[in-house]
């Protein structure tokens, strides 16, 4: 369903996690960003596409790799695409594939496109790298920590940041990559948002913010909460978290995804020493 419209914007936010698919109409072009979950939710999305497309070309951007951030990738046709270069090189796109695949068994799910992994026409190599569609400007940086290939995306024009899954208010970091990527990454978002003077930020889950209050605050938890996990790991102390975890809406998925987190900085501790 559409959870967010103005002029420019327009957010479809699936029923399974909150997951946020967003669709930007410029006068030059139609940007989709992650089109995901439902094969409903996703023809809802490209019936959009279509009465508004015109003569305006469409562009899929990928956030990252997730296989829900790709799921929605061939319902749409005659389309150019952009990610990391990471995201090309991904080593485990097979892997990603079975987890599309894995998640329709489960549910009978049939749609009525193929299944496959994102060929990208346009590469984000460096922070600050820029496209310009017309009168429209992307700004691109490198977002890793929760995976390797995250991006972040400002639309210039619109002072808004696409931010893929950062800065959530129903989430905590999911660490899939490098605790200590996704701090620098925290730490770059909180420039972006000064730099940019954003005054929308749609994560990949959750609340649309158009409040920078907001947005610093949601930085700084999820600094903080890296911060203090990494302090317990450190000095052998048991993980006193579990009280944070149940502030978060939705606190058994995410008992599970702290768990996870622990077992990821452990891993990487054992890597340094």
């Amino acid at each position: 369903m559409i959870i967010f419209k103005d002029n420019a914007i327009t957010v479809f936010q699936s029923v399974l996690y909150k997951t946020n698919s967003t669709i930007i109409k410029t006068d030059d072009v139609l940007l989709v960003v992650d089109p995901s979950w439902l094969p409903n939710e996703i023809i809802d999305m490209r019936h959009y596409v279509e009465d508004n497309r015109g003569k305006r070309d469409v562009y899929l951007i990928f956030t990252h790799s997730d296989y829900d951030h790709i799921i929605g990738y061939k319902a749409f046709k005659n389309i150019k695409t952009i990610a990391s270069e990471e995201f090309i090189s991904n080593p485990n796109k097979d892997i990603i594939i079975d987890q599309i695949k894995n998640f329709d068994d489960h549910y009978y799910i049939a749609r009525d496109y193929e299944i496959a992994y994102p060929e990208i026409n346009y590469s984000v190599r460096e922070d600050g790298q820029r496209l310009n569609i017309g009168d429209t400007c992307l700004t691109f940086y490198k977002a890793p920590g929760h995976t390797k290939d995250s991006i972040f995306t400002v639309i210039d024009n619109l002072n808004l940041l696409i931010a893929g899954d950062y800065c959530s208010d129903i989430e905590f970091p999911f660490i899939y990559y490098s605790s200590t990527e996704y701090e620098k990454t925290l730490s770059k978002l909180n420039q972006i948002i000064g730099i940019h003077e954003v005054q929308t930020l749609i994560p990949g889950h959750g609340s649309i913010l158009c409040d920078v209050n907001m947005m610093q605050d949601i930085q700084l938890r999820s600094s903080e909460y890296i911060k203090q996990l990494k302090f317990s790991i450190a000095n052998g102390l048991d993980d006193d978290l579990e009280n944070f975890v149940d502030t978060i809406p939705f606190p058994q998925s995410h008992k599970k995804s702290h768990k996870d987190n622990i077992k990821q900085i452990l891993t990487e501790v054992m890597e340094q020493s």
